[in-house]
């Protein structure tokens, strides 16, 4: 196998990360955050904090934010007439049923269709049941849910009274009631997320006043967070993964904006590879124009890839062999990032969703 072939292999993107750093809350003050700044002509490195991000960028750059918000997607029960508990994570409703969802469900061997489960009904809320009307057990525990919503008008009403944010789970400890805000984003808007577009979590309403005193205009796109972003690769060969569909909007304000600043010489800086995934989406699909539409994207980024839109990139540092620090590694290059990454843990570095975070320029 030659060179060029093993970047493209699962092994080439292992790294070892001491459990000790991986970041099991956040920090008190979003954005004190530490920022690891990668030179990708260099490949030269320099520690910062988050609240300098404004420093790295010019007037008349655009930094482009995923406004979308965590649903509270993880519900808990038992089977009627057992004792054990069973677990769902919704991930998105039916076509033509906003009372059936798909769902990941956990033990799915024993979620048998037709099984009956009756939800917890914390703090007072009476309980409501859910209906399995099937499932594939050998799709990763992914099946069908019907929402016997009871006294809620909604799904998303049952979720809010019922659910919880379904935290990442390498995290291996319950939700805590901190979770419920810490996991959002303050910029959170548009519910349909599983899990937060956690570069945007360095935010803060202080940030975002010194980037506007700076020049830099930020806009919001939207891209629902779900297993096209956290389903593990099970292939050696990554090309050979296919990416789960997620769907996500582009507005007609992003893409003039990014019209004009490609006109007055500016960068377009993504906030996350969830925004990058969204942006170079739409360019792949209309000759390398970012156009305001809603679609499903599945397209995978790994290295090779040739960026059309982003120019620089803001990103947490992610796990081992996933689809998320392949997106990196096309951006930046595989050996510069994984040494980016020796760099953050010699340097201990805070990782993963609740971690610190890289500024690739």
């Amino acid at each position: 196998m030659d060179a060029a072939c093993k970047t493209l292999t699962l092994q080439a993107f292992d790294y070892h990360l001491p459990q000790e750093l991986i970041a099991q809350f956040p920090l008190e003050n979003r954005d004190q955050s530490r920022m690891l700044v990668l030179d990708r002509a260099t490949g030269q490195m320099a520690h910062h904090q988050f609240f300098e991000l404004p420093s790295f960028l010019k007037p008349g750059d655009l930094v482009v934010i995923n406004n979308t918000r965590v649903l509270h997607a993880r519900l808990t029960g038992k089977r009627r007439g057992f004792s054990g508990k069973v677990g769902f994570l919704l991930l998105a409703p039916h076509p033509t049923d906003p009372e059936v969802w798909s769902c990941l469900m956990k033990p799915a061997r024993k979620l048998k269709p037709g099984t009956v489960v009756e939800l917890e009904g914390g703090n007072g809320a009476p309980e409501a049941t859910v209906v399995i009307e099937g499932h594939d057990p050998d799709a990763n525990g992914k099946g069908w849910v019907r929402l016997n919503l009871g006294t809620y008008a909604t799904a998303h009403e049952l979720m809010e009274a019922l659910g919880e944010v379904p935290i990442p789970p390498y995290l291996n400890r319950d939700p805590v009631e901190a979770d419920q805000h810490t996991y959002q984003t303050v910029f959170a808007k548009t519910p349909g997320s599983q899990a937060a577009p956690t570069a945007g979590l360095h935010f803060t309403p202080e940030v975002f006043d010194a980037l506007r005193e700076k020049g830099v205009q930020v806009e919001e796109v939207t891209l629902s967070v779900s297993t096209g972003t956290f389903r593990n690769i099970n292939v050696e060969e990554i090309s050979q993964h296919r990416m789960d569909p997620e769907q996500y909007h582009i507005p007609p304000s992003v893409a003039k904006a990014i019209g004009e600043t490609r006109a007055r010489g500016g960068r377009i800086v993504a906030i996350g590879t969830t925004v990058a995934k969204t942006l170079e989406s739409s360019a792949a699909r209309h000759q390398g124009v970012v156009q305001a539409e809603s679609a499903w994207s599945e397209l995978f980024i790994y290295p090779g890839f040739n960026f059309q839109v982003v120019d620089v990139l803001l990103t947490n540092f992610h796990l081992p062999r996933t689809t998320l620090l392949m997106l990196v590694s096309a951006f930046a290059g595989r050996e510069p990032v994984l040494a980016a990454y020796d760099e953050a843990v010699r340097e201990n570095y805070r990782f993963f969703s609740y971690g610190d975070c890289m500024l690739i320029r």
